[in-house]
């Protein structure tokens, strides 16, 4: 083995075993809530978690998901509750020469983790008809008032959550039972 990569190797053996040693209790004592996003590819019929923010070309044909989510780790948790369905989505919207048809979910969340005092809003489904250069933020931003921090990280849609952005919390109850 070579010597240099002794020191790394036992580094990662060590963070491995303490990782293994967290249990599950403690592990889903807290979390963030955030806006989770996920893409479907044209054609696609599940959800995959997007690894990148919404500055992202979409083809046409494909469908861009937002959840509210509760997670402990950095990948959303809960994908949408409307399958990614371009077909249910955007089949009685006609195609525009020179446009893209994109599907768009966002759903709201469970109530369970709604910050305190705010009600959930309905699952938004809509077709979006937009430029061919439009990124995922143009599609979401032409559906809903998207709020976004300084970073850019995505805040909010249409006021929810009204002033809070990634946020940790405790994990909520009615979570812990199951």
């Amino acid at each position: 083995m070579n010597k240099n990569r002794t020191p790394l190797l036992i580094a990662i053996l060590l963070i491995a075993s303490q990782a293994i040693s967290i249990t599950p209790s403690s592990a889903a004592a807290k979390g963030y809530r955030y806006w989770g996003y996920f893409q479907a590819a044209p054609n696609a019929t599940q959800w995959t978690a997007a690894m990148t923010g919404p500055t992202v070309d979409i083809k046409d044909g494909a469908v861009e998901g937002w959840s509210f989510v509760f997670s402990s780790d950095d990948i959303p948790s809960v994908a949408p509750s409307v399958k990614p369905d371009f077909a249910a989505i955007c089949g009685k919207t006609k195609a525009t020469p020179g446009m893209k048809r994109i599907g768009l979910v966002i759903d709201f969340g469970n109530k369970a983790y709604a910050p305190k005092g705010e009600k959930v809003q309905k699952t938004i489904t809509r077709c979006v008809t937009t430029a061919m250069r439009s990124q995922g933020i143009d599609v979401l931003g032409q559906v809903v008032k998207v709020r976004a921090a300084e970073s850019g990280l995505i805040c909010g849609f249409n006021g929810y959550p009204k002033k809070e952005c990634g946020v940790e919390i405790a994990a909520p109850a009615a979570l812990l039972k199951k």
